[in-house]
């Protein structure tokens, strides 16, 4: 049983005491009053010299002990009621003091594993900056677009949970506005995309990088929207084939959304990288991570330092999701050896 209902049982217990010991009181104070008629009309007896009176007094008093002894029953039961809710009462604080305990002792398990974890990232991310610095990479600069296209596609259908992916892109875009190479990014979103605006999108648009926000379905589905903004269910095999004609500009797609990662490993058939999501992503994970990831496009790092420094930053966050996100590359390609952005300016 867990400590909010401990003290549920606790405070529904301390209220029934209460209006037991109420109930209790009320009845000492009747039979106290009852004692002091009793002792009236027993005195009004010696005074009387009646008969009539005297036998008229003796039913009255009679009356007033069986009354008596009724109030004094019902006292003797609210008493046993009370010993009972107090022995409950005990038993539950008891309880509850050791659920609190417990979840004590877990939260700082947690607090230390989360320690844990994070020193164990962090000293992977020193690790391979280190192999990475030791390790020669030669990128010809002049093979690097002076600026990048991002393309952020978003999807929100009015008959699925709503997502805060306005908040998703604010921050990618005060990453990108932050680093070092910012001008080499350009950041363009669509919303409410439907299945027909993604042709469109990317022949008018040529991106380098193509992202999707919004939900996935554990079919493998994309979930976009249809003429009526509901939603519309777009089959893997679809966006795989829509790559396919485009691939000659697209180097990176990530899919972040929920049940992608088979989506993301599908079309490295064409394209060099892909990022999905192997289960349900949270708002706050989906956009620290996209956010990170950019900023370290944005920093010239390579896209494998870029997914391995988003994956450390949900770690940083406390986020329990770090391990959601999976990269995935075409048959020969090294994400740690493609750099997609260079400082703006003759190269």
């Amino acid at each position: 049983m867990s400590v909010t209902m401990y003290r549920g049982n606790v405070e529904r217990l301390t209220k029934q005491k209460a209006d037991l010991e109420k109930r209790a009181s009320q009845e000492n104070q009747k039979i106290a009053k009852l004692h002091r008629e009793i002792a009236a009309m027993q005195r009004r007896i010696t005074n009387s010299t009646s008969p009539t009176v005297l036998r008229s007094k003796q039913r009255q008093i009679e009356s007033k002990e069986d009354e008596l002894v009724r109030s004094q029953k019902k006292l003797a039961d609210l008493s046993a009621k009370i010993a009972g809710k107090l022995a409950e009462l005990n038993r539950n604080i008891q309880s509850l003091q050791r659920a609190e305990n417990q979840e004590a002792k877990k939260r700082r398990s947690d607090e230390l594993r989360h320690a844990t974890n994070v020193t164990r990232e962090t000293q992977k991310q020193a690790s391979l900056h280190s192999e990475i610095s030791r390790r020669p990479l030669v990128i010809d600069l002049s093979k690097l677009p002076i600026k990048i296209k991002v393309l952020f596609l978003a999807a929100n259908p009015q008959d699925q949970t709503r997502l805060r992916l306005d908040e998703e892109i604010r921050a990618i875009a005060e990453r990108v506005r932050t680093s070092q190479y910012r001008d080499s990014v350009e950041l363009i979103s669509k919303w409410a995309v439907r299945p027909s605006d993604l042709l469109q999108a990317l022949n008018e648009h040529k991106p380098h990088v193509v992202h999707f926000s919004g939900h996935g379905s554990d079919t493998e589905e994309l979930v976009l929207l249809d003429t009526d903004g509901n939603a519309k269910f777009v089959s893997k095999e679809a966006i795989v084939a829509k790559m396919s004609t485009l691939a000659d500009n697209i180097r990176v797609v990530v899919f972040n959304s929920c049940f992608s990662t088979n989506q993301a490993e599908a079309v490295t058939q064409h394209v060099e990288v892909a990022i999905g999501m192997n289960a349900d992503i949270g708002d706050e994970a989906a956009r620290v991570f996209a956010a990170q990831f950019y900023s370290a496009i944005g920093f010239g790092r390579s896209v494998q330092e870029a997914f391995d420094q988003a994956v450390a930053a949900l770690m940083l966050e406390g986020i329990p999701q770090a391990k959601v996100p999976e990269l995935f590359t075409s048959e020969g390609v090294d994400a740690g050896e493609i750099v997609l952005v260079r400082p703006a300016g003759p190269g």
